[in-house]
């Protein structure tokens, strides 16, 4: 008799909240201006005001985007998680974005990026530079769906279907050489209408990277959407990145560049405070941060569960890892 032996994070496709479920939600989110019914949920508590309402009144009224024909794509049922999908209601409005703010609420000041026209460069240690349009890249791309868990460093996470990519085939589109060790990525640079890049202390703009082998390892995904339709801009628009077994910082948001090099970069809060965050941030109960404990987190649309090595996706990832000493692996 055969066996089939359940990952850690995998959970029945049943127990997976339906895109019905969340056209649903999105309905909620558009009648808000009707009356706080969103607010009566209680379901994020102590992140519910009224900035954040009328922000997803805006996000509801946004103009469409130039793809939003592509979504919703076929979810792929590999990557599942052990937890229900968040809220759309909650994961929209409680986001970190220091480009429009430090605080959680910055949903309605991310509004202000202009998300077309946009083009990605992938340049460096390449047979040749490219520069494309990013609805031209969305449409060239196999995009699927999947179910990843989402880990911040600040203890908080959620579960969401994100839409896009592996990051492998924007790789095999740059035709890296085989000299390149690393890809770094870097976010627009607009502080005309995002204010927060004004903040001369921040080493804008933002930059986070990769090694090679955790850019093209299977998890690795470029986010174009989310929820069955195109990613908003809070959340990273038009193309950011989900490394789910890091913590949330690692995963850069609105990226314009994809520069392969063969020295490690240094990313934003690795320059800001590198005891702190460093090149590495893979999630691990065990070590703490050095303000606070790692061991749990507080779900945003449930209640406070315990953290997982690697987020839970140890079986894919821990072998990128294994024989480095001296390195910061878990920070």
């Amino acid at each position: 008799m055969l066996f089939k032996r359940k990952r850690g994070w995998e959970v029945a496709e049943r127990d997976i909240t339906p895109e019905s479920t969340f056209i649903n939600r999105r309905s909620l989110i558009k009648g808000l201006a009707a009356g706080p019914l969103l607010l009566a949920s209680g379901s994020l508590a102590g992140c519910w005001d009224e900035a954040t309402a009328n922000s997803a009144v805006q996000i509801a009224a946004a103009p469409p985007d130039p793809t939003t024909d592509l979504y919703p794509v076929e979810r792929n049922p590999r990557y599942k998680v052990s937890r229900a999908i968040t809220d759309e209601a909650d994961s929209t409005v409680y986001n970190n974005f220091y480009e429009f703010g430090s605080h959680k609420s910055i949903s309605r000041a991310a509004q202000a990026l202009s998300i077309r026209p946009w083009t990605v460069t992938l340049d460096g240690m390449v047979e040749k530079p490219i520069t494309i349009g990013i609805d031209d890249l969305i449409r060239q791309m196999p995009l699927e769906e999947r179910v990843y868990r989402h880990r911040c460093v600040e203890a908080w996470s959620m579960v969401v279907p994100w839409s896009g990519f592996q990051l492998s085939k924007l790789v095999e589109l740059a035709k890296p050489l085989s000299s390149a060790k690393y890809l770094t990525m870097q976010t627009f640079m607009d502080p005309d209408n995002a204010p927060g890049q004004k903040q001369h202390w921040y080493p804008w703009p933002y930059v986070e990277g990769l090694t090679m082998e955790e850019a093209t390892n299977e998890l690795a995904f470029m986010v174009t959407g989310v929820y069955g339709k195109p990613v908003p801009r809070q959340m990273g628009a038009p193309l950011r990145l989900a490394v789910p077994w890091k913590y949330g910082f690692k995963s850069i948001k609105s990226i314009v560049r994809f520069t392969f090099t063969d020295k490690r970069p240094v990313s934003f809060w690795e320059e800001i405070q590198g005891t702190e965050y460093g090149f590495w941030a893979n999630v691990n109960p065990q070590v703490a941060h050095a303000r606070w404990s790692q061991a749990t987190e507080r779900t945003l649309s449930g209640g406070r569960v315990p953290t997982q090595l690697y987020n839970g996706y140890g079986e894919q990832v821990a072998h990128l890892y294994k024989g480095m000493t001296g390195e910061r692996l878990f920070t």
